[in-house]
């Protein structure tokens, strides 16, 4: 949380507008706010670019930025937004300017301080990704219907492993939209979607928007 002896800043990678990617806003224009610092190193991780260096930006200067873009809709995201103690208060202020505002946040830190005006994504970390062990499950009581959870998926054991965990913190019901993602270049996106279809799972499957229109480049 902020306190008076911070200030008012954020390390910030890049600030970009384009279209959402992936999550329930795919396809819908956006301001992306990409924050500096993870403490996670997941093995697709696909913005390694984002893990340090940065420049500093005051709030002040963010929102004014932001709102030249003149679009309603930002995306916070990382690295792992949360890492930085500003990005609480950030988030609020935002939605204090009438922004509709969600949170890409990697699911290893505690989302409870998260303005519940903010669309909290998260995203479990699955055994192949590397991270399991850091997920905090503690997140998922507090998971509302404004809410996404994420799965990438790698592979079988990963698809079975989500299943597993869909059914046993019953996320169908306390989040608005559960995410089945396959892993870029490690699991052929039909075969993923064959599986939901097979199984009947009340799950969305998506694909990364962004990877196909502009291959992943930075600012995209």
């Amino acid at each position: 949380m902020l306190t008076d002896n911070l200030p008012r800043e954020l390390r910030i990678t890049e600030i970009f507008h384009s279209l959402q990617g992936e999550a329930r806003s795919v396809g819908v224009p956006t301001v992306f706010v990409r924050l500096t610092g993870c403490p996670l190193r997941c093995v697709y991780c696909d913005t390694t670019y984002s893990f340090s260096g940065g420049e500093k930006f005051s709030f002040d200067a963010l929102l004014q930025q932001i709102r030249a873009y003149r679009t309603p809709v930002v995306c916070v995201t990382g690295g792992e937004p949360l890492a930085q103690p500003n990005c609480i208060p950030f988030l609020k202020q935002l939605c204090d300017e009438g922004f509709r505002v969600s949170l890409e946040t990697g699911g290893a830190m505690d989302i409870r301080d998260v303005d519940t005006r903010v669309s909290r994504v998260v995203d479990l970390k699955t055994p192949d990704s590397g991270e399991m062990h850091r997920n905090l499950y503690e997140n998922m009581a507090l998971l509302t219907r404004h809410d996404q959870v994420k799965f990438v998926i790698c592979s079988r054991k990963d698809y079975e492993w989500a299943r597993f965990k869909l059914d046993e913190y019953q996320l169908a019901d306390r989040a608005g939209d559960v995410l089945f993602s396959p892993s870029h270049g490690q699991l052929a996106p039909r075969e993923l979607a064959e599986w939901i279809l097979d199984d009947r799972l009340p799950v969305r499957f998506q694909l990364q928007l962004h990877k196909y229109l502009w291959n992943n480049e930075p600012g995209h």
